[in-house]
């Protein structure tokens, strides 16, 4: 498993709620959905490279 780094994110209540909203809504946590609208953006922007397939 990849390694991954913490972080304090402070976000509004509001946002909060919503984030948390939408997450349960898709079946994910709402660290989960936070990582996965990330990586939408960050891939749509080119700053992230798309994994291999193979290896």
């Amino acid at each position: 498993m990849s390694k991954k780094k913490a972080f304090v994110l402070r976000v509004n209540p509001e946002m909060m709620a919503a984030l948390e909203k939408w997450a349960q809504d898709e079946f994910r946590s709402t660290n989960g959905q936070i990582e996965y609208i990330l990586n939408q953006a960050l891939t749509k922007a080119g700053r992230l490279k798309k994994k291999s397939s193979t290896g």
